[in-house]
């Protein structure tokens, strides 16, 4: 469902990461065990989230958050971030780092809403659509096919939306299993 060569997030992106898999006993969050991490890039447009993109990655290190970054966001975008460590080398490639505190425009309570609700909109649709149950071999696939459902949320020609999907599938070579389940996250993987 992902278009090749499609275009990177610009202008303000939210980027976070969150963690996908089901319920574990312990930690919760950064080094929760049996989870998979997805970086969520949500565009800003104005106070709602514009397009989004998703993709699992190895760990939270900058030697795996800046090349999902770089694969997500276009060069010279201001990109919205906490204030965790992984992210800081962005600058040193092109990105206008912004933490999230030292924006007046958000909420101190949560600085990243876009990634936030993305990714309780990603988790819900996997609860409900997906009876919760998502292998991590697969989880890259159902990510763009969440990413391809939400960007195309307000299109008022819904049989424009099967017509590209089937125009894509027509002039891009077929997935193989091997391809699907061959997929490792960005980074150290």
């Amino acid at each position: 469902m992902i278009r090749p060569g499609r275009e990177r997030l610009s202008g303000e992106v939210e980027v976070d990461e969150t963690y996908v898999g089901g319920y574990h006993e312990g930690k919760r969050g950064r080094g929760a065990a049996g989870k998979t991490i997805v970086v969520v890039a949500a565009e800003r447009d104005g106070r709602g989230i514009g397009r989004i993109r998703l993709l699992c990655v190895s760990g939270v290190g900058a030697k795996d958050l800046t090349p999902a970054v770089e694969a997500l966001v276009e060069p010279g975008s201001k990109v919205i971030t906490d204030g965790w460590q992984g992210y800081n080398k962005l600058s040193k490639k092109g990105y206008i780092r912004i933490i999230g505190n030292d924006d007046e425009s958000i909420l101190a309570n949560n600085m990243l809403p876009r990634c936030h609700r993305t990714a309780s909109l990603l988790k819900r649709w996997i609860l409900g659509t997906l009876q919760g149950s998502v292998s991590t071999h697969h989880l890259q696939e159902f990510l763009n096919e969440f990413t391809f459902r939400f960007n195309r949320r307000k299109s008022a020609s819904r049989g424009k939306l099967f017509y590209r999907l089937a125009q894509h599938a027509v002039v891009t070579e077929p997935s193989t299993y091997k391809d699907i389940v061959g997929t490792q996250p960005i980074g150290g993987g």
